[in-house]
Formats: structure tokens, sequence, C-alpha cells
């Protein structure tokens, strides 16, 4: 990061409380993408100018990068519960909240007891439909008749299956107009409504022909990447993975359900298999596919990559990378992934990667490796692995 890089300043967002200086995590400032958008705007817009009682117990759904959160702790009621499944989501929050000198929100997982009271409800629609329904199953005790429920999101995010859920878990449900392509969802509680048990987490029996893990049973939380099956990519990695190499230190990096990384550990006995994601949907999802199906020594957690993971400790890194920070396309976070990997693993330690053909990842492996060798291929995906060489300098991100 350059002079200039340090002097930039955070974006500010203009709320009717207060004017916030907002980044996402970890911070880049040449990342283009803002930490905030018009949804969430438009819901604290509303709710200051319906004068929405604020002194109650707040829960805040879903908030991405801390906007909604940050903007609620400074208006001087009692400081909200934010609730998210993502690692990076939190931590920008807790930076947010610093940076402008603020404090007092309780900070949730999607993974942890939810508070026993909403007396204010506020939904940041999720990009999942699943991860949706689960959160509303979970609150759904804590709403009351008095409860004021109101969830926001960007128009192409909110479809007739999203207002489906508030009206089938939560009570009648309607819309607002749409501002700069935002939209408002107001649901009014209905006690009296049965909606039935949350069917999450769901589990399933893995397709023949994937290896070790093939007729196995996968448990997937509600939010991870194609949770109702196995999504293609990660199927042709599986067909393809290394088979018994001398890695004893392994990475399932971005490890979704676990299949990946509890598939080495089936091929590789004795192995140490870290299991990292940023989402607590996806890291609880590893750790009971694993516990059904493995046995061994296994780590999981939540975090950004390999952040913190010692350079030089790891033998093979598989990774599925997404390509998507909610509904932005990006290869920010790839880049990041493929950066951290280069750095924890040892020399001559390998990083296997499956991608869509057209990411183009072979380039940023070539340039972070010095090497890039095409696995496997078919007309949609390529599996590419690179390795660490003793001798190359860290690539650098221009």
């Amino acid at each position: 990061m350059n002079r200039t890089d340090k002097a930039a300043p955070a974006p500010v967002l203009t709320t009717p409380w207060s004017d916030l200086a907002l980044t996402r995590h970890p911070e880049d400032p040449r990342d283009p993408l803002r930490a905030w958008d018009a949804a969430d705007a438009y819901l604290l817009k509303h709710l200051a100018e319906q004068g929405v009682d604020l002194s109650g117990s707040v829960v805040v759904v879903g908030d991405r990068w801390g906007a909604l959160g940050t903007a609620l702790a400074g208006t001087g009621g009692r400081a909200p519960t934010v609730i998210s499944d993502s690692y990076l989501g939190l931590e920008a929050t807790r930076t947010n909240l610093k940076r402008n000198g603020l404090s007092g929100p309780t900070l949730l997982t999607t993974q942890e007891t939810p508070p026993a009271r909403a007396d204010v409800l506020l939904v940041r629609v999720p990009k999942s439909l699943a991860l949706l329904e689960d959160q509303l199953h979970r609150l759904r005790p804590a709403v009351h008749a008095g409860t004021v429920v109101v969830g926001t999101g960007m128009v192409k995010e909110i479809h007739t299956s999203t207002l489906q859920l508030f009206e089938r878990i939560i009570g009648p449900t309607r819309t607002s107009l749409a501002e700069k392509k935002a939209r408002l969802i107001f649901t009014t509680p209905d006690p009296s409504l049965t909606p039935g048990p949350n069917p999450w987490p769901y589990r399933y029996a893995l397709p023949d022909g994937i290896g070790p893990l093939a007729g196995r049973t996968v448990v997937n939380h509600a939010g991870v990447f194609c949770a109702e099956h196995l999504d293609i990519g990660t199927r042709f990695l599986l067909q393809h993975l290394p088979r018994a190499t001398d890695a004893r230190r392994i990475v399932d990096l971005g490890c979704g359900n676990g299949v990946v990384g509890t598939t080495a550990a089936l091929t590789h006995p004795g192995a140490e298999v870290l299991f990292t994601d940023e989402s607590y949907q996806a890291v609880a999802s590893a750790e009971a596919t694993y516990r059904e199906n493995a046995s061994g020594e296994a780590r999981f957690r939540a975090a950004d990559g390999l952040e913190g993971v010692p350079d030089g400790s790891v033998d093979l890194v598989l990774s599925n990378p997404p390509f998507h920070s909610h509904q932005a396309t990006t290869d920010a976070t790839a880049w990041r992934m493929f950066t951290q990997a280069r750095a924890a693993l040892a020399p001559g330690g390998e990083l296997w990667v499956v991608g869509n053909r057209h990411l183009g990842y072979h380039l940023k492996l070539r340039r972070l490796f010095g090497n890039s060798e095409l696995v496997a291929s078919d007309p949609k995906f390529v599996i590419l692995k690179a390795v660490k060489q003793a001798s190359r300098a860290r690539g650098r991100r221009q």
C-alpha cells in the first residue's frame, strides 16, 4: 500500500442521525465497492421518518458491512443486536464502530442463540433464500404482536418467494415503492401462525463417482453454496483430487460444507486438516460433515481465509474460490485466497484450484507462483495446480 492509499479517507454515509465513515473488511482503498448501498440508506431513512421507537430491543439480521449496526448505535436508543453469517461482515462492523467512536451493539453469529425478544426486527435480505428461511424461523419466538418488522434489499434481491417466506413464518407482508432500485418489506407479526419446523440443517447422500465420499452423508446449514445438492465445480474437483500424497498439513480453503477437506482426510490418514471459511454456516456444515464421515485431527475456523496461519506451515491447499461478494462480481476474494495460500505453503507445497474457465485463474497463479499446471478440464471448469517455489519472491497485486 503506498502513501496515497494510506491517506485515502473512508467513504461517508449520511444517515438521519450522523455522517459515518464506513469501509468493508479487509480494508482496501483501491476497492470501488462501498460498505453500504441504497437498501441500507432506504431503511435508515424510513426508521427516522416514521419515528420508529428504537428504545427497546432492536435486532438487525444480515447487516453486510456494519452500516446498519453502526448507524443504529448512534441513534441514542438501546444498542442493537447484530446477527451475521459473515466473519468479514462482523469484523467490518467492529472496525466501523471504532472508527466512528461508537460502541454498544451485541454482535452474534448465525450459529449463536438469538435474543429472546425483538421489539424491532430489521432484516437485510440475503442472497440465499435458505438463509432467510432459517433466520426467520430462529427469530420467530422473539417476535411479538407489537414487533416492528422491516426488511430491506435491492429490487433484484426481493422476489415473490422472499415475500412468501416473511408471510409464512412471521405474518402478512407487503412492500414499499422502489427508491434508487431498493425496496422495503413490511411484515405484521401474526402470533397465531404455525409455520412448521425449521428444515435446516439439511442432510443428503452424496452421488456416486466422486471418490471416497460417494454415497456418504453431507450436512448443509442454510446459506451454504448449493445447500441442497453437490455443486458441479466441487464435484469435478472431487473426481481429480490428489490421492495419497505425503502432505501432512492440508487446508480446505473456503470449505463450504467440507466435502473437499473430508475427502482429503480420508485419502491422507494421519494428516491434519484445517477447514476455513468466512461463513459461520459453512464452518458448522464442514464440521458436521467431517464428524459424520471421518476421524482424526481437524480444525474448523471462521476467518478471512488463511489469515493468521503461519507462513510455510502448510503442504496442500484445496480451494473452489467464490467470485461474488453478495451481488457484486469480483476477483478480489480469489486473489486474496491465492496470495494467502502462497504465503502459508511450505516450499514444494501445492495449491489446487477449481474454477470456471472464463475466470482466468491460470494467469493469477502464474503471476503469484511462477507456474500453473492444468490438471483437468471440461467445457465449463478447469482444475489448476500451482507449486510453491522456494526461490520465488511473493507476488503482489498491482
